[in-house]
């Protein structure tokens, strides 16, 4: 099943992506829909009689306002041997607020106080249940699905000191979307094995199978459903593959016009454009 948020009209709505049709689902988002109990039976039902065309459809981001957006660094064995940094034995985690994230299409917020924005390929996991100190099997029952983001990163504010969040988190900056896919549709289920891309301009930057991550999605529930209880739409971000513009030599950033594409197979794709913040 794949989910989605589309902005209508008459505001946001949660569908269900049907081939070329979005089928509403009577709520107002993914996050709303999550949020009750009875999620997946109304999900696969006959939804609330509207219909809307899947081509040109206006994603929001497919959870707009998660109560938690927990990420992860350092993640995938080749970035972390690409960055000099030995594997590490616990999830490097910092957080990221609502207002950085953007729909599948929308530009990307480029603020004047940075001139090393930098892109970040990830799979999302999305909770679909209240979970606290996960066994191995209820990490698994409290995945709702995975989606597609890119952890857009503002280096130089990242940097300027030990703790990474405040590069991490400015407005406007985040893709997330286009869909919710949920895992009985994917290869490997709630373990996916898939290729992840990104491109900047048209050139593959990013290039990674979801199976290298060093901590995989249920090791990740269950790692942070230890420290507070996940909620119905909290995402988890898994981290991003090597091929990051901060360690090229020379270093490579997003500058206004920019394309920057982020891909994962079975999901969905982002096409965003860097803008200088303000900008039409």
């Amino acid at each position: 099943m794949k989910l989605a948020t589309i902005r209508t009209t008459d505001g946001n709505l949660a569908v269900r992506v049907d081939n070329d049709r979005c089928v509403g689902l009577g709520v107002p988002d993914v996050g709303a829909l999550l949020a009750r109990p009875d999620w997946e039976q109304l999900a696969s039902g006959d939804g609330d009689g509207t219909s809307h065309p899947l081509e040109g459809a206006d994603f929001a981001p497919v959870v707009p306002r998660p109560g938690k957006i927990v990420c992860v660094g350092l993640n995938y064995r080749n970035h972390i041997l690409e960055m000099g940094r030995e594997l590490p034995e616990h999830p490097t985690l910092f957080a990221k607020y609502p207002e950085a994230l953007i729909g599948a299409a929308d530009d990307i917020q480029l603020a004047p106080e940075s001139d090393q924005v930098d892109w970040e390929a990830e799979l999302a996991i999305v909770i679909g249940r209240p979970v606290r100190r996960a066994s191995e099997d209820e990490a698994r029952e409290a995945i709702a699905g995975f989606s597609v983001l890119n952890d857009v990163t503002m280096r130089d504010w990242q940097y300027r000191t030990k703790m990474w969040l405040q590069g991490k988190t400015f407005e406007g900056s985040t893709p997330f979307g286009p869909v919710l896919v949920t895992p009985d549709e994917l290869p490997g289920g709630t373990r996916p094995a898939l290729d992840i891309s990104g491109l900047v301009d048209g050139e593959k930057v990013q290039h990674a199978n979801t199976s290298d991550l060093v901590f995989d999605p249920v090791t990740l529930v269950q790692y942070v459903s230890t420290i507070l209880t996940l909620q119905p739409g909290d995402v988890i971000a898994s981290g991003t593959p090597g091929g990051v513009g901060h360690a090229r030599k020379p270093a490579r950033y997003l500058s206004p016009g920019a394309s920057l594409v982020t891909e994962i197979e079975s999901i969905g794709r982002l096409e965003n454009t860097a803008v200088a913040e303000g900008a039409a």
